[in-house]
């Protein structure tokens, strides 16, 4: 039977409990299984407290001497790979029960590519940094597979996703987004314009890693930054909401109008959103809007430096 190969970048992230799940659901999967986890830079309290699961089996652990990006490192992790299917998941998921990788072997004849959602935490977190990421992710991301598979393609993220080796790696990811953001976008993109078969399973994983406020507005905006990159560069994004409202508004002239009133508005903006006080999600959509057009605005001048984004910051 064809092997699976799990594909886990880490970075700065104790990853001890994901492991230990993915070691005992190993058996479930109807042929060989390998989980790969690769290092990215992370410092060394880190690298002690995960050193444990390469003594475990079926774990191979590999230490990176520097950070080289969140497509980079996924790229070489396929590349390691020796099975037919790659499941690619994030360094802060947690498996929902016992059952997950049983729900992937049920599923796996029926398409190539198989994505399996995200879901949070029902109970708002007690710390109030945390709860615009939260908000975010349980209003945004945590959709059931009838939901996703209405934007098949749209819909697709790197984190909790099967898909055939030999296929991940005709594509693979693009190192050139050294920002945070929309890897795994373009993916999709990819996939589509190939006519490859996806297909969205409830079958979701925990994320367990919500940033700050704060950093979680920086790595929104490093997405935003990407978003406008791939649309200069190469024409792509244009089926994204975000896109679609600063494209119009610059058909219409009225792109300079909104820049110019946000900017007076734009520190009470950001501020509300940090505190994810009501509506602060349409407020955090009109910010990101602020900035895709600004940056639309703007010539490319230069490419963006690597190393900048970590391979597992999660989100967006």
């Amino acid at each position: 039977m064809p092997g699976l190969s799990v594909l886990l970048p880490i970075y700065n992230r104790n990853v001890t409990r994901l492991v230990a799940a993915l070691v005992r659901q190993a058996p479930d999967w109807p042929g060989p299984v390998e989980i790969l986890c690769y290092d990215d830079g992370s410092g060394e309290a880190t690298r002690q407290t995960n050193r444990v699961v390469q003594t475990w089996p079926g774990v191979l652990y590999h230490e990176l001497p520097h950070n080289v990006g969140r497509s980079a490192i996924r790229n070489q992790l396929a590349a390691a790979a020796r099975h037919a299917w790659l499941l690619l998941l994030d360094n802060d998921s947690l498996l929902p029960d016992a059952q997950f990788l049983t729900r992937y072997v049920a599923a796996r004849a029926t398409a190539p590519v198989l994505v399996g959602g995200t879901t949070y935490e029902p109970a708002e977190p007690s710390d109030a940094a945390l709860r615009l990421r939260w908000l975010y992710g349980l209003q945004r991301e945590a959709r059931s597979a009838s939901m996703r598979q209405r934007n098949a393609y749209s819909q697709l993220t790197i984190n909790n996703i099967l898909i055939r080796a030999d296929l991940f790696r005709s594509i693979g990811l693009d190192e050139h987004l050294t920002r945070y953001g929309h890897e795994d976008t373009k993916l999709g993109w990819a996939l589509r314009a190939q006519q490859v078969a996806v297909l969205h399973l409830n079958n979701p994983v925990l994320h367990d890693g919500l940033e700050p406020a704060p950093e979680f507005l920086r790595k929104s905006r490093q997405a935003v930054l990407n978003l406008a990159q791939l649309y200069r560069s190469e024409g792509l994004g244009t089926d994204t909401k975000l896109l679609r409202s600063a494209l119009r508004l610059r058909r219409l002239g009225l792109d300079q109008a909104y820049c110019r009133g946000f900017a007076l508005v734009q520190r009470r903006v950001r501020r509300q959103v940090l505190l994810a006080r009501p509506g602060s999600l349409r407020q955090f959509d009109a910010l990101k809007l602020y900035w895709l057009l600004l940056a639309l605005g703007r010539p490319e001048t230069h490419r963006p430096q690597t190393q900048t984004a970590s391979p597992v910051e999660a989100g967006g």
